[in-house]
């Protein structure tokens, strides 16, 4: 892709917003992953992060607030899984909404990527660890294509816009990657975390009392209608707007969410995050999340949670998504230094102040 293409497919304007969205993307997941060399690794680049990053946060998704609910299955879950999730009436969540920036201090409108963590706990103590975005596919096939994302979307000192040749050659060795970027630069700014949709994109197996294993991918489906902010609008909103709703929503009405389980059919990719499936494919409700209330995150359940998303209970396994094996070994390091940091209490006043939520 030429530069005068890619000037053509995407204005200046537009793909400001794109590297905002990517750069700060890629940044936090490569900084939490450590991606160097040719396989992911999970030390060098979250051992030293920037001196000017607050001890006790998240690398990633440092700006959040934790929540508290429940998660009631639907019986037709139970003919996929045996997982005790599906069988027990209630099933107690402490859980995280956060934006897509690692800076805790961060305007909510820095970003249109919106998250939301979850932690189920069943009455025999296994767990299931989920960790979204409102993405509806990963921007690339592996982890290592999503830190030479980062670097292709640079901006160049010189001229405050990233190189057009450095991007055209990524998105070569990367062709996926544009359906991601087509998808970024129209992407609405949510107006809430009410009527999002949360993508569990990478794929996973049920499996039931027979063993058979199929496989699914998930979605939080919202209970309320999308809402979206941009131009003057986004411009005008409070540094924490989004923060900010959710408090007062919950307030006076619980949020729900249906688990929406897409299920594969042979030669759809498992391996593979940014190929989403059909559309066509059979979609299960395998259940519903209430979210009743939130606890800011300093003193919340969900401060001390590593949202791993490979953590799953007997009934559920992972598959041989590369990205997913990426994702665990980050998380574990990343969490592993934040305890360390509150822990000696070099974050007690840092994650005690209230505009860092």
């Amino acid at each position: 892709m030429s530069e005068l293409n890619l000037k053509s497919r995407y204005t200046w304007g537009a793909l400001a917003m794109i590297f905002a969205i990517v750069g700060g993307m890629t940044a936090a997941f490569a900084w939490t992953a450590g991606l160097i060399g040719t396989r992911p690794t999970t030390q060098a680049l979250v051992e030293q992060p920037p001196p000017s990053f607050p001890a006790g946060f998240r690398r990633a998704h440092g700006k959040g607030i934790c929540f508290v609910g429940a998660f009631r299955a639907d019986k037709a879950a139970g003919t996929l899984s045996t997982a005790r999730v599906f069988s027990q009436p209630t099933v107690p969540v402490v859980g995280r909404f956060s934006i897509g920036t690692g800076d805790p201090h961060a305007a909510d409108s820095s970003t249109n990527t919106v998250s939301m963590a979850l932690l189920l706990v069943t009455n025999d103590q296994q767990q299931w660890r989920m960790a979204m975005n409102n993405q509806p596919y990963f921007a690339t096939r592996d982890a290592q294509g999503f830190l030479a994302m980062q670097k292709a979307t640079a901006v160049e000192p010189a001229t405050g816009k990233p190189d057009p040749n450095r991007l055209a050659t990524f998105l070569k060795a990367y062709p996926e990657a544009k359906k991601f970027l087509d998808w970024s630069e129209q992407a609405p700014s949510p107006g809430s975390f009410a009527g999002v949709d949360f993508y569990g994109v990478n794929a996973f197996f049920l499996v039931a009392s027979d063993g058979d294993r199929q496989p699914v991918r998930w979605t939080m489906r919202a209970h309320e209608p999308f809402t979206a902010l941009g131009g003057e609008q986004l411009q005008m909103a409070g540094h924490d707007f989004l923060f900010d709703d959710l408090r007062q929503t919950l307030s006076q009405h619980p949020l729900y969410w249906d688990l929406v389980m897409q299920l594969a059919q042979p030669g759809d990719p498992l391996d593979d995050p940014s190929q989403p499936w059909p559309q066509e494919r059979k979609q299960v409700v395998a259940g519903t999340l209430e979210v009743t209330g939130v606890v800011e995150q300093a003193e919340g359940a969900c401060r001390d949670v590593n949202f791993d998303p490979s953590i799953v209970p007997a009934g559920i396994e992972v598959s041989d998504d590369p990205v997913l094996s990426a994702r665990s070994g980050a998380y574990s390091r990343s969490f592993n230094m934040r305890l360390s940091e509150i822990g000696h209490g070099k974050a007690t006043e840092a994650v005690g102040k209230p505009e860092e939520k």
